[in-house]
């Protein structure tokens, strides 16, 4: 009597996310940890310095967080009202934010006191920021206003009014200390120099902005306002690069990871998308619970030293308060295991190259063949039982090709019908809700189409007695006829694309006759010719 022969499940190739070496970098994170805050996390800034310290505002309070910590090591709460934009200066012992109160206070990180209040705008201030010289802030407001502050005389520098609408973001240069950038809803990005009267770039973005960033080197810069990000040549007068649209809906924050050679975008849409800043192509994204406000990387202390800057946390603010802190996963250590020691490889492999003589006599090792469960039932000829196992929901979900595969044994056999007759309402049911989930995928359409057609024969007697298995037969039919219709579709479209390369084919006929009459053929052919 012959071996049985084990179902052979037909293995089809899955369209999954293409494991690049971003996708490894990006991935190498520790499950993240969740801190709660008062209310809408609108801005979260690193310190500059060891030991990277980070500050996280919300509500009318600003949190001072350590990199490992779960609950804020200082709080600034000297505000009346909501507190916006805490950021920190390049040494990292200052702190600025603005307020809804109008209000500009700079704190010490040591302290808790404001230092300065700087009072000048008449309505709430979201923007603010230091100088590069450490020695000057600039401020944007919902009065449309930009003002630049000295900070040891807390006095008012300059004040433009060319927004027609609020500032509600900016950044300043490292490059040169005069320089900063404001974004306004009123869709254009200004460029500034504290020694002008007006602003000496404005660059129309198209739609209100919410983030903007500039370079280390200070040549380009990046935009975000609604679905889009724009990267902008600076040193060409503003000259649009590329315009980027990967998000569904507004683009809320723009970050750039530790070596400047990837560019991070928060959005509303709850994921964070990264761009490579060679080709501005996405590399990898992360999803999250709510939409996304706020958005900030820190390097690893150890990296920094040894010049290899690594983004060892990233922190993302939402909008239901939710602070969300990703750190990455230590390498591991090349250390001795204590483990007893094996057998070295060469003990495994000892004779397996070993080429038999002609004298010698070969004892063949009988291979034990371990068989599945539904392999088993098949074995002894109890098809429904067969088919009853491979209906359970972890194979039926994670591996429906298994499921499939056995249906296609069975009508090889022609058993498939007696397998599927004689079945209650929960079995008829589960069956149905698989062959319509997967019918249409083609690689089970041409099995699962003959299925479909034998439960109809077997069961149409009894539709109307069970309220369940009509909806099944219901959706049944409605995922066939959609299906119908998207194949018209493609069927319309294919017609559309044959008359086009039909068309550019008789074009191309035509315009080479015209050559052959006007004697340029004849002239080609005599250059080869010669």
């Amino acid at each position: 009597m012959a071996a049985y022969k084990p179902v052979v499940v037909q293995a089809c190739p899955k369209l999954g996310e293409k494991i690049t070496q971003d996708t490894l970098y990006w991935r190498g994170y520790k499950t993240p940890v969740q801190i709660k805050e008062f209310g809408a996390v609108n801005k979260i800034d690193f310190s500059p310095v060891p030991p990277y310290n980070y500050a996280v505002t919300a509500s009318s309070r600003i949190h001072i967080y350590g990199r490992y910590s779960q609950e804020p090591i200082k709080t600034f709460s000297r505000f009346r009202d909501a507190a916006y934009g805490a950021t920190y200066r390049d040494d990292g012992q200052l702190l600025v934010a603005g307020s809804e109160d109008s209000s500009i206070r700079l704190f010490d990180v040591s302290g808790r006191a404001p230092l300065r209040q700087f009072d000048g705008h008449t309505k709430p201030v979201h923007l603010v920021g230091f100088l590069s010289d450490k020695y000057r802030i600039f401020s944007g407001g919902d009065d449309y206003s930009t003002n630049l502050w000295d900070i040891p005389n807390a006095t008012e520098i300059i004040s433009y009014n060319e927004h027609t609408d609020y500032v509600r973001c900016g950044c300043a240069s490292k490059v040169n200390a005069d320089v900063f950038i404001t974004g306004s809803y009123d869709h254009t990005v200004k460029l500034f120099d504290a020694r002008t009267k007006s602003s000496v770039m404005t660059i129309e973005h198209g739609h209100p902005v919410e983030s903007v960033l500039l370079f280390p080197s200070g040549g380009l810069l990046v935009s975000a306002g609604g679905r889009y990000v724009k990267v902008w040549d600076v040193l060409k007068g503003g000259q649009l690069l590329v315009s980027l649209k990967n998000h569904h809906k507004t683009v809320t924050c723009l970050c750039l990871n530790s070596s400047g050679q990837r560019l991070l975008s928060g959005s509303l849409d709850r994921h964070v998308k990264i761009y490579s800043t060679t080709s501005y192509k996405v590399v990898h994204s992360f999803n999250y619970a709510t939409s996304i406000l706020s958005l900030a990387l820190s390097v690893s202390t150890v990296d920094i030293f040894l010049d290899k800057p690594e983004d060892e946390t990233i922190v993302v603010g939402m909008t239901n308060g939710v602070l969300n802190v990703k750190h990455r996963k230590p390498e591991e250590r090349n250390e001795k295991s204590q483990k007893k020691r094996q057998p070295a490889y060469r003990t495994y492999v000892k004779g397996r190259t070993y080429m038999p003589k002609q004298e010698d006599f070969c004892v063949s090792k009988p291979v034990k063949r371990v068989l599945r469960k539904y392999d088993k039932l098949l074995k002894s000829f109890e098809s429904s039982k067969a088919l009853d196992a491979v209906l359970e929901p972890p194979i039926m979900l994670h591996t429906p090709e298994v499921t499939v595969a056995v249906m296609q044994e069975l009508h090889r056999r022609g058993t498939l019908r007696s397998a599927l007759a004689g079945r209650d309402e929960k079995q008829v049911n589960l069956l149905l809700t698989f062959v319509a989930r997967r019918v249409i995928e083609p690689r089970f359409t041409p099995m699962l189409v003959t299925v479909a057609d034998m439960i109809t024969d077997i069961y149409q007697p009894v539709v109307g007695q069970s309220a369940i298995v009509d909806k099944q037969f219901l959706k049944l039919q409605e995922a066939i006829g959609k299906e119908i219709d998207y194949q018209e579709e493609l069927l319309e479209v294919l017609g559309m694309m044959d008359t086009l390369f039909a068309t550019f084919t008789e074009k191309r006929d035509t315009y080479l006759e015209e050559n052959e009459s006007n004697g340029l053929k004849e002239t080609i052919e005599t250059n080869r010719n010669d």
